[in-house]
């Protein structure tokens, strides 16, 4: 009992908006994932299993690993465990191993279940930017040693990602890891050459990958093929306008039934407006900004620049993948694929998102002060 209670310690606020996106997740995903009864090619059992017994088990126990493990164990080991997930990223393309669907090679087949190494790659990747930016912290300003290293840290899994293809992992790592390399003090024209950099290579993905083109020309005119690539975006606005102002009622989804695709899945959130309204909508931003903020908070007040940054991270990295997915459902930003966090379906995104919240956890539980005190003026995680 005292290690359970050791585990769920370390910050009540934050263990409560994490609780409410878990539980409420699933109930969401429950919900949602009905609608597969209408589909021939769709196991609502094995959704079901996937998320609850490893999805939601294995992230509990995830979850308590991050908690409880040292910080420092995790700053000496970070290399390696960024290693192991690229590793683990790199093992799809392996001839029998890997799982091809949807065009893109993203999945390891375990027979069992599916995983998708990417989720933990981002875990990996969080861990070893925040190693690098701590142990030159004082060195960001030289480009040297610090944006050309920054560069290179994210470029190899980026490579590795494009190869999938995996396009939204990409930019959602690198999303997550410029704003580390912003709040561990690097200058703003570092920032402006990342942005530069970034657009550049995202043209060049435009003009090499068909798919992503047409990605961008169907979110500036959705309504050109509304059978075809715009069909997607036409469903998910139909649900969540459906939903009007408080919803159909929890279940009463009609959108799920043979309209959207993938409703427990990428469109979960559309599933999710539709049956609980604005209202509704509004209480699941409100969360994932709650979470936001509470984990900037904690990264503000962590006890070391390593535990500040990982804090931040996946802080940056829960909220940002989740305002990306709902944006997309809106027609606000071109579709992704990025799962909703605690929410959509994928055993391997629920169990890394607890993980996540596990490692802020463990930052809560170790800060200078039991307080719930705010980062210093003109500083997102400690010096």
């Amino acid at each position: 009992m005292r290690r359970l209670s050791l585990i769920f310690s370390g910050d009540r606020l934050l263990l409560g908006i994490v609780s409410v996106l878990t539980l409420g997740g699933i109930a969401i995903f429950s919900s949602a994932t009905l609608g597969l009864l209408a589909r021939a090619d769709a196991s609502v059992a094995r959704a079901a299993m996937t998320q609850i017994i490893f999805g939601l088990g294995g992230g509990l126990i995830a979850f308590s690993f991050f908690r409880l493990v040292p910080i420092a164990w995790l700053r000496r080991n970070a290399p390696w465990l960024f290693a192991a997930t690229l590793a683990l990223t790199l093992a799809v393309f392996i001839p029998g191993f890997g799982s091809r669907a949807y065009g893109a090679t993203r999945w390891l087949d375990l027979r069992i279940i599916t995983l998708q190494p990417a989720e933990f790659l981002k875990v990996g990747v969080v861990f070893l930017v925040a190693k690098l930016l701590a142990d030159r912290h004082k060195q960001l300003a030289d480009y040297r040693r610090g944006l050309l290293p920054f560069l290179a840290t994210i470029g190899v899994p980026a490579v590795v990602l494009l190869l999938q293809p995996n396009t939204s992992a990409v930019l959602l790592i690198g999303a997550t890891a410029t704003a580390m390399y912003i709040a561990a003090g690097a200058p703003w024209r570092h920032f402006f050459t990342i942005v530069l950099v970034g657009l550049l290579a995202l043209s060049m993905v435009l003009v090499v990958r068909p798919y992503a083109r047409q990605r961008v020309l169907t979110f500036l005119d959705p309504a050109a093929d509304p059978t075809g690539s715009g069909y997607q975006i036409q469903q998910s606005l139909i649900a969540i306008g459906t939903g009007g102002f408080v919803g159909r009622g929890f279940g009463e989804s009609v959108q799920k039934f043979n309209y959207l695709p993938e409703p427990d899945g990428d469109s979960v959130f559309a599933v999710y407006a539709e049956e609980c309204g604005f209202l509704g909508a509004l209480l699941l931003i409100a969360l994932f900004f709650a979470l936001a903020a509470r984990g900037i908070v904690i990264a503000g007040d962590a006890h070391d620049m390593f535990s500040g940054l990982i804090a931040f991270g996946f802080s940056w990295l829960l909220a940002f993948q989740a305002f990306v997915n709902m944006a997309a459902m809106l027609g606000l930003m071109p579709l992704t694929g990025l799962p909703l966090p605690f929410v959509s379906h994928g055993g391997t995104a629920l169990l890394v998102a607890l993980a996540e919240a596990g490692v802020i956890f463990n930052v809560a539980a170790h800060r200078r002060h039991t307080g719930a005190a705010p980062p210093r003026a003109g500083a997102a995680v400690p010096r």
